[in-house]
């Protein structure tokens, strides 16, 4: 089996995993977010199709949680991430306190700079209606980075044994003059070639990418093999005409981001609130579209009339006058059939326990308070004040989020300015040292803030036993209960002094009181012999009896 057999093949394999999924991600894609997902390659600016939505509260719902997300993990508007060492010892160092504030202060520029918050924001988006979420980053030499977004149903993944996401394999609609842009002519296939020369530029074609680990591919890769991971692109049909990729190359690690909200073991793709509320959002459909009709029906009901009016013009207008023949009183009129009268209130009161399911799946409640914390001072504390019982439902999506999505992000991109030399030298003393992440967004600090409230309770309880007996305070490692605060709440790391400086501080000020002691003394010592000389107590003084009998 040579290269083509491999790409096609595993591609085949992965595309019939993926696709057990693509009909549920549909009908969420039809009643929730017509705009998310991408099923065809001919879906690329297509026309959204909203024929399904009549009550949009899922679609509403779905922006909530992606702004919530957005505000509440990786806010703009405030730092999400600081880093350190393992080691915390080292991080008490100031010189190493500087470095670590410098990287994270170029790292947040990159993000600043780049399409990543535009990118993020959608991937949360498909993230919660799909529950999977998906994107590549890629080094840039306008931006050092530009993050590639991949819909649901454009790419098919895999797992490594330990289920981490390793292969994607993605679906590009190119056009000629997109890929003669990206690749240049050396490998394209004849019938590219072919439409370049004639100036179909806008010819579109289907450019296929795999990045995979290089040790799973048997076969030559080149320069690639050098790599961790190997990436190829190819166009469809040319592997068959020339057996040659586009392009073969490789990532030092992977480049692509794939978290799911929830996920049974050894499964590949993930469910989220989207599936949770699919089958409400389409109860919700139903019952809107039945209340309208009841309503018609009372304010416009289906009429008869007799037959000798057939052709008789009939108005329905205010004020309208239809003329027919009548017999006798009330022989010949036009009528409604029969009397609609809704129980409008009964139907409403389903609806609203829908549309609140639908929130709750969604946590509608608490997405909107972070959706709006970027406009009003709001604390991790307020939050988990008040939705703490969301905040443990949410911990383990957010405890994946940190792992298949931010914690590769951070290392992807600290490797990419690494690797272009924009990341300040580190101080020799961190020499092989292993770097650590910790996520200070107002959502990490709402889950660690049960760990403040236990700091605030047993400092408050020692206080008070303090003032029955204060030897109780030596109980109490003071420094380190205000590091240990400090970090949860996310204070700035050059607000808080290292154990260092604080020892150098207390050195000099006791060296201070100890001078100021000893001036004392001397004051004190040099009055007191003032005046004892002073004093006369027969043939010399007191101080002189004193030397005298000390002399003797």
């Amino acid at each position: 089996m040579d290269l083509h057999d491999h790409l096609l093949t595993r591609r085949e394999l992965l595309k019939q995993e993926r696709d057990r999924w693509v009909p549920h991600w549909r009908k969420v894609q039809e009643f929730i977010s017509p705009r998310r997902g991408s099923f065809l390659v001919n879906d690329r600016n297509r026309t959204p199709r909203f024929t399904n939505i009549i009550d949009n509260t899922g679609t509403m719902a779905s922006r909530n949680l992606a702004a919530g997300m957005m505000a509440g993990v990786t806010s703009p508007a405030r730092k999400w991430f600081k880093l350190g060492f393992n080691d915390d010892s080292f991080n008490e160092f100031g010189p190493i306190k500087t470095w670590l504030s410098q990287v994270e202060n170029v790292l947040y520029e990159i993000f600043r700079q780049s399409n990543f918050y535009n990118a993020m924001h959608m991937l949360y988006g498909e993230l919660g209606d799909f529950g999977n979420g998906g994107k590549l980053i890629l080094p840039d030499f306008d931006n050092v980075i530009h993050c590639y977004q991949l819909p649901v149903g454009s790419h098919m993944i895999d797992i490594n044994d330990k289920g981490s996401v390793d292969t994607v394999y993605r679906d590009i609609p190119m056009t000629v003059k997109q890929i003669v842009g990206k690749f240049g002519k050396k490998n394209l296939p004849r019938t590219v070639l072919q439409d370049w020369d004639k100036s179909n530029y806008n010819n579109e074609y289907t450019v296929y990418h795999a990045i995979e680990p290089s040790n799973e591919i048997q076969q030559d890769l080149g320069v690639a093999r050098r790599f961790a991971f190997a990436s190829i692109y190819w166009i469809e049909g040319d592997l068959r005409e020339q057996r040659n990729p586009l392009r073969v190359s490789g990532f030092n690690e992977f480049s692509g981001m794939f978290p799911r909200w929830d996920l049974l073991a050894g499964d590949t793709y993930g469910s989220g609130p989207g599936s949770v509320a699919l089958g409400d959002v389409k109860q919700l459909q139903t019952e809107q579209k039945q209340k309208g009709q009841a309503i018609a029906k009372h304010v416009n009901p289906p009429l008869q009339a007799p037959g000798g009016m057939e052709g008789t013009p009939v108005s329905s207008l205010p004020g309208g006058v239809t003329y027919h023949k009548g017999v006798s009183p009330g022989g010949e009129k036009v009528e409604a059939i029969y009397q609609v009268k809704p129980q409008l209130r009964d139907m409403q009161i389903d609806i609203a326990e829908v549309q609140q399911r639908i929130k709750r799946a969604y946590y509608e409640d608490l997405f909107l308070m972070l959706a709006n914390s970027d406009r009003r001072e709001i604390t991790a504390r307020e939050i988990e004040e008040k939705h703490e019982e969301k905040l443990l439902m949410l911990g383990p999506v957010l405890e994946r989020l940190n792992t298949e999505l931010l914690d590769p992000v951070i290392e992807r991109v600290f490797n990419i300015a690494n690797r272009a030399g924009i990341i300040p030298p580190p101080p020799e003393r961190i020499s092989r040292q292993a770097m650590k992440v910790e996520y200070i967004s107002i959502m990490a600090q709402a889950q660690k803030a049960v760990g403040v409230t236990s700091i605030e309770q047993t400092l408050g309880f020692v206080g008070n036993l303090a003032g029955v007996n204060p030897d109780v305070l030596d109980k109490v490692d003071m420094d380190q209960a205000v590091d240990e605060y400090a970090g949860m709440v996310g204070v700035p790391p050059t607000i808080i002094r290292s154990d260092d400086e604080v020892a150098d501080i207390r050195a000099e000020r006791e060296a201070r009181q100890q001078a100021a002691d000893a001036m004392a003394a001397a004051a004190e010592g040099a009055k007191t012999a003032e005046l004892l000389s002073k004093t006369d107590t027969g043939p010399g003084n007191a101080l002189g009896d004193i030397l005298a009998g000390g002399m003797q």
